[in-house]
């Protein structure tokens, strides 16, 4: 029962036990008179009872007055205070009480206050010895994240029941591009998935046995290797290595054995089917040029025995032409396998992030090493990178700059390289005639050649492979001709018209090594803690606010919790098509318009990834029916069900806040202390109310809402809960 029920309740019962004895001795004194007086009395009752029913009726009104205002100020008052000091003690340390409402109230506040404050000294200093015994730990975490996220090939780590504990970028990247789309769950990893929806489990199984064995085996290497082919048919190349518990063992009398047990293990991972492809063929190119060579120097041995009886000046005309067929012939398969040889050089070159600065330093010593000419560099950005092959490019600058001087005897030249975009410009400048575009398209098409040293590969080969192109020119104001070199920057430099709004650490969560005690749960159960399950907190954006009415999704984001911590590296972040106009009064709120979603996927290819990505955790929103409605009524037409648990920060919010007037976003957020940053973005709100709902979980506790069962019939008795979309 509410403290507004029990204080009615109390008030009729109060009013009862009032009125209750003098009605009775009313009753009473009617039934003792007789005759006159007993007419004297009703006429007398009769008279006056119109007054007194007046006059009791105000002190009535009055009465309720003063109670309402009674239970304002005390009752509804000490409901909030108490509200308020548990959000103090639990959620937002830096929160005060206002000293507002009755003086009683008030200097309740104030004295809450001032413990608070108390509280915050002790824990301060409290806090600061912690932080201090967990420096060395955590310095020690840090380097290894810090180290597998920087190694340039793909790393997991998982714990025996399959969870990935650690992974780097190149790992997700690789992954995402080895399973296909269409394969449930596969395409995304992240903490706390499993490792099967990339490798088949008896694999792994086995693989785990033969470390076993050699870790029983003294003296043996614990490595395990494999190769495999993925549902993407793509052929990896694994090594496993174990993560190793140690325990004593249970004899004493064996001194200082230690026993080893495998409590996980380190996946690396390396795609080999273009190595294989590679090699395979130029196998086969090796093998048909020495069958053609063979079969030509057989004709050529022929035509050569036949020219040694022959007399007549017609035969050995004839011998000739056939002995030239054969070598034209050879030839032609020479120049097909030296072509054949180059693709096969192309497909080997790695992109890899590099600094621009440092790339022009490179292409300027190069220059002046094997050229002897003079290379100035010029206008590059500090924080300008670009995504190379630093050889190759090279290479062709310094052929151009070859060609320069072979044509037209320039001696010195200037680089630059600046931003286009998404792709960087890297020019080559020189003081003299300009370069025609024919003479550079037969440049272009030629084996590079630089001091005497010959390449099979050409300028066309190494802007194709950069994606980007050549071209030449003259700069009117600086009176200067030039090279341009199109090459991509860095992804994590693209330029973007937009602005940047949601503030992510420096280095992505890529690990949580808490996950090794976390096997086998069963991670959906009403039965499990809030603290224990994984989530996917999400958000949308739509054309208007009537799903039933044909609005639809123009923008979906999404983060997840795992253990507690907000992965925000682990996201959804996509803009979506919704193939019908936008009601003009939305773009004001969300900024999304027609121009922006306009070639976008349609919810047709988004939801079925958002499903993936959803997959074995529980969803959170903000007014999770307005959005889960958007997400049902495409169920049928898709082919899924979102069959997930659903929490509702604002449900929760009216379940642990009752009394407060406000539960709009804005409104949790400024009483948990949290910073809104990127408002109205399906992202930005999304890591909102992830913030918000992790700042609740320990104010549910408090109340001894502690599992997922007891969150859901808790937030179902608010009245809330009966909005429906």
């Amino acid at each position: 029962m509410s403290a507004k029920a029990r204080f009615i309740l109390a008030v009729v019962i109060l009013l009862l036990v009032m009125t209750a004895p003098v009605a009775l001795t009313m009753a009473i004194a009617l039934h003792e008179l007789q005759g006159d007086e007993r007419a004297a009395f009703l006429v007398m009752l009769n008279r006056w009872l119109p007054i007194g029913a007046m006059l009791g009726l105000l002190a009535l009104l009055l009465a309720v007055n003063g109670l309402r205002l009674f239970f304002k100020q005390y009752v509804l008052g000490l409901s909030a205070l108490a509200e308020k000091m548990r959000l103090m003690i639990e959620a937002n340390r830096a929160y005060r009480i206002p000293p507002t409402g009755a003086p009683e109230i008030r200097a309740l506040a104030e004295a809450a206050n001032a413990l608070a404050d108390a509280r915050d000294a002790l824990q301060t200093d409290v806090e600061a010895r912690i932080a201090a015994a967990k420096a060395a730990t955590e310095e020690e975490r840090n380097r290894l994240a810090a180290l597998v996220a920087d190694l340039p090939m793909p790393v997991l780590v998982c714990n025996l029941d399959g969870r990935i504990l650690l992974y780097n970028n190149h790992a997700r990247l690789q992954v995402k591009a080895l399973v296909p789309d269409g394969h449930a769950g596969g395409g995304v990893i992240g903490l706390g998935r499993s490792i099967y929806g990339v490798f088949d489990h008896s694999l792994i199984g086995h693989a785990l046995e033969s470390l076993q064995h050699r870790l029983e085996r003294a003296g043996s290497r614990p490595l395990a290797h494999f190769i495999t082919t993925t549902r993407a048919g793509q052929l990896i190349r694994v090594q496993m290595a174990p993560v190793l518990s140690s325990a004593a063992a249970p004899d004493e009398a064996k001194e200082k054995e230690v026993q080893r047990s495998i409590a996980g293990y380190v996946l690396v991972m390396e795609n080999i089917t273009k190595q294989l492809e590679s090699g395979t063929h130029c196998d086969r190119t090796v093998q048909a040029l020495t069958d053609d060579t063979r079969a030509a120097l057989t004709g050529i041995r022929a035509s050569l025995q036949g020219l040694r009886g022959c007399v007549a000046i017609d035969e050995v005309e004839a011998i000739a032409d056939a002995i030239e067929d054969e070598i034209q012939i050879l030839a032609v398969r020479l120049n097909q396998s030296a072509q054949e040889y180059a693709n096969t050089l192309i497909g080997r070159w790695p992109l890899e992030d590099m600094l621009g600065a440092d790339l022009m330093t490179a292409v300027g010593r190069r220059i002046e090493k094997r050229l002897g000419l003079t290379a100035k560099i010029d206008d590059v950005a500090d924080d300008l990178w670009v995504r190379v092959d630093s050889y190759s490019l090279t290479q062709a600058v310094t052929f151009l700059a070859a060609k320069l001087t072979e044509s037209f005897a320039v001696r010195l030249v200037r680089l630059r390289l600046a931003r286009a975009g998404r792709m960087a410009r890297l020019e080559l400048h020189w003081a003299g005639t300009a370069v025609s575009t024919e003479t550079l398209l037969g440049w272009q098409l030629e084996p590079m050649t630089i001091a005497g040293e010959t390449t099979p590969l050409t300028l066309r080969d190494v802007t194709d492979r950069h994606g980007g192109q050549l071209s030449c020119g003259r700069s009117a104001a600086i009176q200067q001709s030039f090279f341009r070199i199109e090459i991509p920057a860095a992804r994590e430099q693209e330029s973007s018209d937009g602005v940047a709004l949601i503030q992510v650490e420096s280095r992505p969560e890529f690990y949580d090594f808490d996950l090794f005690h976390r096997a086998g749960e069963d991670r959906t159960s009403d039965d499990m803690p809030l603290a224990a399950l994984t989530y996917t907190v999400f958000d949308t954006e739509t054309t208007g606010i009537e799903p039933s009415a044909g609005d639809e999704i123009i923008q979906i984001g999404a983060v997840r919790i795992v253990n507690g911590r907000l992965l925000r590296h682990e996201n959804v972040d996509q803009l979506i098509d919704p193939q019908r106009p936008l009601r003009p009064e939305s773009i004001p709120i969300h900024g999304i318009t027609e121009e922006m979603v306009r070639g976008q996927p349609t919810i047709a290819t988004v939801l079925p990834q958002f499903h993936r990505f959803c997959e074995g955790t529980v969803l959170v929103a903000h007014n999770a029916a307005f959005d889960m409605r958007f997400l049902q009524l495409k169920e049928e037409k898709l082919g899924l069900r979102f069959t997930h648990p659903v929490l509702d920060t604002l449900l929760l919010s009216a379940v642990i806040h009752p009394n407060q007037e406000s539960h709009k976003l804005e409104a949790i957020a400024e009483r948990l202390g949290i910073k809104i940053i990127g408002r109205h973005t399906a992202l930005g709100d999304a890591i909102v109310t992830a913030e918000v709902f992790l700042r609740m979980l320990p104010l549910l506790a408090g109340m001894g809402i502690h599992t997922l069962g007891q969150a859901r019939a808790a937030a179902e008795k608010t009245y809330y809960a009966r909005v429906k979309y």
